[in-house]
């Protein structure tokens, strides 16, 4: 494996000048670039982006936490994430916390030992403590979907409370009175909040906000059917169900067509974030818009003006949910 030694004799140059030129140095002249990308691509070398970092102190990386990459909520944001990223010559360290505190807490230590200086951080396992205490050590650090008060100006959020209140309320003013609601069984803000706004619209109505309508769940399909089987061998009169995501709707509505009751005729339903398998279940569902995408652009463009200590000027950092209305919602009135 070629070393930087030996770039330097095969370019005729001294290793300095190939250290100037592989960190983008304004000091290496166009003869000197030219010579030692020639020998670089010649011997096959590649730069260690650790010693790159020694010098330049920033890898030319933006660190990203998500809770599961496999998940296609977190694949809109980190679409987000590098569009902005490319557009900048950066590229993305990724990973993952699965909402477990000790496993995000390695993640963005690996990072920032990685020497990103721009961070995006999805974290729903940290306390507020702790995550404003890795904000100190790196200015560039950004929380998206989250909310912390001292944070607050390095935070990208979505209204989940109004969300949940305004797909509730669609379901009432289209007749419905009897609405039961599949919430994630996460421990977070997001599923406290959605919960919040389910029942708030409830109340508002003057409608039964019974606990029997109600059952927590993982966030997938299968135990959106398998909730939803839970639901019906309760009896109740449902004649509306609000799922905490697009993915727990589509196993609702599996377990709904199994037991021959059409969608929307007999139970509406509505799901959460607009994800691509909205559009191709029958029937299409309707169901809230959650920006995610759009998010991780703003999150990527703050968090690059941040760590040059830059001012990012922005209308909100808080995103407003939008009802997206397709056909797996009935008129009762």
């Amino acid at each position: 494996m070629a070393t930087i030694k030996d770039v330097a004799r095969e370019a005729g140059v001294s290793i300095a000048t190939v250290s100037r030129v592989i960190n983008q140095s304004p000091q290496a002249g166009k003869a000197s670039i030219a010579s030692v990308q020639a020998a670089m691509k010649k011997l096959h070398y590649r730069p260690n982006a650790n010693a790159r970092a020694l010098v330049s102190k920033n890898t030319n990386t933006i660190g990203v936490l998500v809770s599961d990459v496999s998940d296609p909520f977190f694949g809109s944001l980190l679409k987000g994430v590098d569009q902005v990223a490319r557009q900048n010559n950066m590229h993305l360290l990724i990973g993952n916390g699965y909402h477990n505190p000790q496993t995000e807490r390695e993640a963005i230590d690996i990072l920032i030992n990685s020497r990103s200086k721009s961070l995006i951080i999805h974290s729903k396992g940290l306390s507020d403590q702790e995550l404003i205490d890795f904000a100190t050590e790196v200015p560039g650090m950004v929380l998206i979907n989250r909310f912390i008060p001292e944070l607050a100006d390095r935070c990208i959020a979505f209204d989940n409370y109004n969300a949940a209140y305004m797909a509730t309320e669609y379901l009432i003013k289209h007749g419905h009175k009897e609405i039961a609601y599949i919430n994630s069984d996460h421990k977070i803000s997001d599923a406290n909040d959605r919960k919040a706004g389910y029942l708030k619209a409830l109340q508002d109505n003057h409608l039964s906000c019974s606990d029997d309508y109600t059952l927590d769940a993982h966030l997938s399909d299968t135990c959106g059917y398998t909730a939803m089987t839970e639901l019906l061998a309760k009896n109740l009169p449902i004649t509306a169900v609000l799922a905490y995501n697009d993915y727990m709707a589509a196993g609702a509505l599996m377990a709904l067509n199994e037991h021959n009751i059409a969608v929307p005729e007999k139970i509406s339903l509505i799901g959460f974030d607009n994800g691509l398998i909205a559009r191709y279940i029958h029937p299409q569902l309707t169901t809230i818009n959650y920006p995610i995408k759009l998010m991780g652009i703003q999150a990527t463009e703050l968090s690059l003006k941040l760590a040059k200590n830059q001012k990012f000027e922005s209308a909100s950092n808080m995103f407003a949910p939008t009802l997206v209305q397709r056909l797996s919602v009935a008129n009762k009135n």
